[in-house]
């Protein structure tokens, strides 16, 4: 695998894996704070909810960037770029306090797939030749 290749397969498994630990944060935590009290502290942390979004950033935007010229590129930055902004809300907008568990697990569901679809995408033109 070139070294093109590589990166751009280590930036959507690490975006797939930063939304992975997002949902986990988001559905889990809150399940294992009823019989963990100290996992209650993590469940209701405002921090790491924007330490996740922030990390998001650059990889997706990154990515994105990266994905102008691929095959499908409209999609991939469309769904990412919902998928960012709903993260964000869920995150950063105080008014939508309410609703941050069901944002934030749409956005990185959505963000997830998206990476999942550029990361086959790009295997897939590994056999087509240079993208």
């Amino acid at each position: 695998m070139t070294s093109r290749a590589s990166n751009a397969v280590a930036l959507d498994v690490s975006a797939v894996s930063l939304s992975g630990f997002c949902l986990v944060h988001c559905l889990a935590l809150p399940l294992a704070a009823a019989f963990l009290p100290a996992a209650g502290a993590l469940a209701e942390a405002e921090w790491l909810h924007r330490a996740f979004v922030i990390a998001a950033l650059p990889i997706s935007l990154a990515a994105m960037a990266r994905s102008r010229n691929m095959r499908g590129a409209a999609g991939f930055m469309l769904a990412a770029g919902v998928g960012l902004a709903l993260l964000i809300a869920g995150a950063f907008v105080e008014a939508l306090h309410d609703f941050e568990t069901p944002l934030t697990v749409a956005g990185a569901l959505l963000l997830a797939s998206a990476h999942l679809w550029r990361w086959r995408e790009h295997v897939a033109s590994l056999g087509r030749g240079p993208d």
